[in-house]
């Protein structure tokens, strides 16, 4: 059995507990579970659809290392 970590300030989209999410690994695939409610997701399910942003320009990305 994996180690599961806290995600803190995180509230559950289902029950709406704050501080009750936990992120562990199950075959190799990371799993957030709420330890009030039972809620899971997967990282294999989809994210939320991003807003697409018409006529923005984007003049560069920046990446800290």
């Amino acid at each position: 059995m994996q180690r599961k970590r806290f995600i803190a300030g995180a509230v559950c989209p289902q029950c709406r507990a704050q501080d009750t999410l936990a992120v562990g690994q199950e075959d190799h695939v990371d799993v957030v579970t709420c330890v009030k409610c039972g809620y899971r997701q997967c990282q294999s399910d989809p994210p939320p659809a991003a807003p697409e942003r018409q006529g923005e320009h984007i003049i560069g990305i920046f990446h800290p290392d």
